[in-house]
């Protein structure tokens, strides 16, 4: 039986603000053989994250732009069907697959090895024990820094980042306050994943964020932007910490996908004033080498029943420029995943 075709999503135009299914082509080519020190990957799920936004733009950033004409950039997660790297072997399932495609071939030090039971689903390594778990628990250690009694505030709390990061805090003995966009996102972050209040950006934020959090906020964890990080960002007690995630209500209207025609921002003369703390991160950066440390954390939480997780699974490669479109439009619930 010939090799199965690596189906493919390429990049066919870029998007003048919001992105549009023509910006997209959906091809099939021959499946990659593995070269030396490298594996081949038959992917089974797709990591659909807002960052790939910033990578259909030309504008530079942290990440080279994919070009015209490639393959979409994406994580996955799959099994090994051929290797050339001695760590690896047929049947093992890995962490880091590459692209919105069936295959892919990797460097075998690129990639992670899955060892655990298969009580978890294998998507949840794209989730809560994957880039975004990973990035929530990084950038609260790193710079949230929260402490016990301390007041924190996630906004897209019900997204893949932002249940974990409340979550964590809730593990360190905080308060915490989500922000998410309609009453069933609220009632999942409050109901299921524990927090203490969950407010509605579609109502009047300012006052629920007083009634919330009447002595201020400590820790401000920043995946929206916009409107939210205005409401948010006055309210920040002396000594605050934000910690700058992303922003995905200013990715489609900003030119070349940065923040440069977004609406302005706070008057950030209160930093001085309160000392705050305002930094980016990338998980990139230091992430990936503490990914043990994280892993054996989290999977204590897991087994102990403390820590909980949504997918939002769309089946089918072909489905995966839709499903994107409507991530920036927060139409997706959960981590969003594509099943292959």
């Amino acid at each position: 039986m010939p090799p199965e075709s690596n189906l493919r999503v390429l990049l066919q135009r870029r998007p003048e603000g919001a992105p549009r299914p023509a910006d997209f082509a959906i091809a099939e080519g021959s499946r990659p053989e593995p070269l030396e020190g490298e594996v081949l990957i038959r992917h089974r799920f797709l990591s659909l994250d807002p960052y790939m936004r910033g990578r259909m733009s030309a504008a530079k950033s942290y990440a080279a732009p994919v070009e015209l004409g490639d393959v979409m950039e994406g994580q996955c997660v799959g099994e090994v069907i051929a290797s050339r790297h001695p760590g690896f072997a047929a049947g093992d399932k890995v962490l880091n697959g590459r692209g919105w495609q069936r295959f892919s071939t990797v460097k075998g030090e690129k990639l992670i090895k899955i060892e655990d039971d298969g009580t978890l689903p294998l998507s949840s390594y794209l989730g809560v024990l994957g880039m975004p778990g990973l990035t929530a628990w990084v950038g609260l250690e790193d710079i949230g820094q929260p402490k016990p009694g301390e007041t924190v505030v996630v906004s897209a709390a019900s997204g893949a980042v932002g249940q974990v990061v409340g979550q964590i805090a809730k593990q360190r003995g905080c308060k915490v306050v989500g922000i998410a966009g309609g009453k069933e996102k609220c009632h999942f972050v409050t109901e299921e994943l524990g927090f203490d209040a969950c407010l509605n950006h579609r109502e009047d934020l300012a006052s629920q964020l007083d009634a919330a959090c009447p002595e201020g906020i400590d820790v401000y964890w920043e995946n929206v932007g916009g409107a939210v990080q205005a409401a948010v960002f006055p309210r920040l007690r002396d000594f605050g910490r934000m910690v700058m995630c992303g922003m995905i209500a200013q990715y489609n209207e900003a030119p070349g996908a940065d923040a440069s025609g977004a609406p302005a921002g706070p008057n950030l003369g209160p930093v001085v004033r309160k000392r705050l703390r305002i930094q980016g991160f990338i998980v990139g950066d230091s992430g990936w080498p503490r990914y043990g440390a994280f892993r054996r954390e989290m999977l204590g939480w897991i087994n102990a029943g403390k820590l909980r997780w949504r997918e939002d699974v769309v089946k089918g490669l072909e489905n995966a420029p839709t499903a994107f479109i409507g991530l920036l439009e927060g139409r997706n619930f959960g981590k969003l995943v594509i099943e292959i």
